[in-house]
């Protein structure tokens, strides 16, 4: 099926990872922080985003702090971030879930950025990819690392719409700071 069917305006969800965190004794995996390589790609994951005209309506971020962490580093790179909102159902969530949040953004929002955890995230674009440009499917097969960003394209009258196999990854990223 391809990203034209159905009817309504072009819609993007802009699926990002988490950058690299930190794995530091006794700090509960929800708590975990970024580790020095995630606080230097999170800005260039949001570099890459305005440079590819990807910049959300809406944020939607996991509550764990390492995604927390991300999402502020990354929208700080652009001049007037969107409302983001933490929600607590994207830690460790599984596509079900992550579909479930993602059905309830309202329909005046075009692009959804979600920031979240694997293995959630990267079933999630495989799941909702029926096609893909270039060899993009590919590569989140292969590989979906943290900092990576897969953009998915559909056309829907609501977020409601969007259901597996509807939408066209139509670009994946992986953002790498370089080491100072």
């Amino acid at each position: 099926m391809s990203a034209r069917m159905g009817a309504g305006p072009l819609r993007r969800l802009v699926v990002l990872r988490h950058a690299k965190s930190a794995w530091p004794d006794g700090v509960a995996d929800h708590e975990r922080p970024l580790a020095p390589r995630g606080r230097r790609d999170a800005p260039v994951a949001g570099r890459m985003l305005a440079d590819a005209d990807c910049l959300p309506d809406l944020a939607l971020c996991s509550t764990a702090a390492r995604a927390r962490a991300t999402w502020e580093l990354a929208s700080a790179q652009w001049g007037t971030p969107p409302p983001v909102r933490h929600d607590p159902r994207l830690y460790a969530a599984d596509v079900h879930d992550l579909l479930a949040v993602v059905h309830e953004v309202p329909p005046e929002v075009g692009t959804l950025l979600l920031v979240g955890h694997n293995p959630g995230l990267e079933e999630l674009v495989l799941e909702l990819a029926g096609q893909g440009l270039d060899d993009a499917l590919e590569k989140v097969r292969t590989k979906f690392p943290t900092s990576a960003i897969a953009v998915l394209a559909w056309y829907g009258t609501t977020w409601r719409a969007l259901a597996p196999g509807t939408a066209l990854l139509t670009d994946v990223m992986v953002a790498r700071g370089k080491k100072k």
